[in-house]
């Protein structure tokens, strides 16, 4: 699954960059295209003569040399895939936070392609909690951690720390462009975000959801090569990948009508919206004021998205459905799958700590028509978005 794909490998001052000649020559030899780029000090623990006669490409490590000025932003846009190799603590810390003080950072900041790094540190340094929280805040932005190993440690001490064998790389890699080239060209609709149903010109009913996760799996779709159509309620956020055409609308009719507009047209179908089953059946065109000791509004149902999509429904597209709740939850959802002709549904619950509105975690269950198809723990939304999106077989 490599073949053909174009790569920047980015290398970081760490002993593990010697590994860094063993995992270009993998990368070559699965039949990918490499263009190494270096941090200055990463020079002096690997040459970058052996990486230009391993890659076949010129080493790139400062932004103004004596002979011509890099172009960080051309290097960004060529890569299908950038991977950093080791990433010290502290180039994640300035992953995490902006911070573009050499090549491989102002690359980084460039790449429209994934992002694949692989933290190489000592033990305590991995767990200590900045580095956590910047790992953290890396695969919210979506990029995606290959797995620290568990071994000896530069400083002599055992445990977590080791960067990935390169071995381990690419078969990671390998795996992740299986997934991704599934949704190359297709038509992927999102809903996300709560829906507002005004009482009168200031006032709302609503609910706490971000639109967190379906943001997600919109910026996933779009880096896997899908055309995708975000349909988003309120919301402070905004996706930051060029493929994703965003509709912004505000109550459940008006999210009714986006994605009815476009669902005839869309392969796959993802409703992560969490909708106002309710709104208020007359709305008050002036302030309502605070006059009596208690206030009570008529309330009347709301078009119900997914059943209306799930009726309309060809047998060549797919619907993927969620369901939050909180008591009887596996039953909840797979019925709601069932009336509402989905093919997958993701069960999230409010009862499991750092899932749900507002985190940047979720814990999920995904079910078919036949039952569960995967479980996950606890893991960054960026992540749960990749195994939504990989049930797309």
């Amino acid at each position: 699954m490599l073949q053909g794909k174009k790569i920047i490998l980015g290398i970081t001052a760490s002993i593990a960059a010697y590994k860094a000649a063993s995992l270009v020559r993998l990368l070559i030899k699965a039949g990918a295209e490499v263009q190494v780029v270096m941090t200055p000090d990463a020079t002096a623990f690997i040459s970058a003569l052996t990486l230009a006669t391993l890659s076949k490409n010129k080493v790139h490590s400062e932004i103004i040399h004596e002979e011509e000025w890099a172009n960080h932003v051309a290097l960004g846009l060529w890569g299908d895939a950038m991977i950093i190799a080791p990433a010290t603590a502290n180039t994640i810390a300035k992953m995490a936070h902006g911070i573009c003080d050499n090549l491989l950072l102002a690359t980084y900041l460039s790449a429209k392609c994934h992002v694949f790094f692989a933290p190489a540190m000592d033990l305590d340094m991995w767990n200590h909690p900045t580095t956590k929280s910047n790992i953290a805040a890396l695969q919210s932005y979506g990029n995606v951690e290959i797995p620290v190993e568990y071994g000896e440690l530069a400083s002599g001490l055992v445990g977590l720390g080791r960067m990935a064998e390169p071995e381990s790389i690419v078969a990671f890699l390998t795996h992740q462009f299986e997934h991704t080239g599934r949704l190359a060209g297709k038509k992927v609709l999102i809903t996300a975000g709560p829906t507002y149903e005004p009482l009168d010109p200031v006032r709302f009913i609503g609910n706490r959801s971000t639109g967190k996760m379906g943001l997600a799996i919109a910026e996933e779709a779009a880096r896997r090569g899908a055309v995708v159509t975000l349909v988003l309620g309120p919301s402070a956020l905004s996706p930051h990948h060029t493929n994703i055409e965003v509709i912004r609308v505000e109550t459940a009719e008006e999210m009714f009508a986006a994605t009815h507009s476009r669902f005839a047209t869309a392969d796959v179908t993802i409703l992560s919206a969490a909708v106002a089953d309710y709104k208020p059946v007359e709305v008050a065109t002036q302030k309502i004021k605070k006059k009596d000791a208690t206030l009570a509004i008529a309330l009347e149902k709301t078009r119900d998205i997914a059943a209306a999509m799930g009726a309309l429904k060809k047998d060549s597209q797919i619907i993927i459905g969620f369901a939050l709740e909180t008591e009887n939850e596996a039953a909840n959802a797979t019925d709601k799958l069932q009336r509402k002709n989905m093919d997958f549904i993701v069960l999230n619950s409010l009862n499991d700590p750092g899932a749900g509105f507002g985190h940047d975690t979720n814990k999920v269950t995904i079910y078919d028509r036949q039952g569960v198809v995967a479980s996950y723990d606890l893991l960054p939304k960026s992540e749960v978005a990749g195994k939504i999106l990989d049930v797309l077989r």
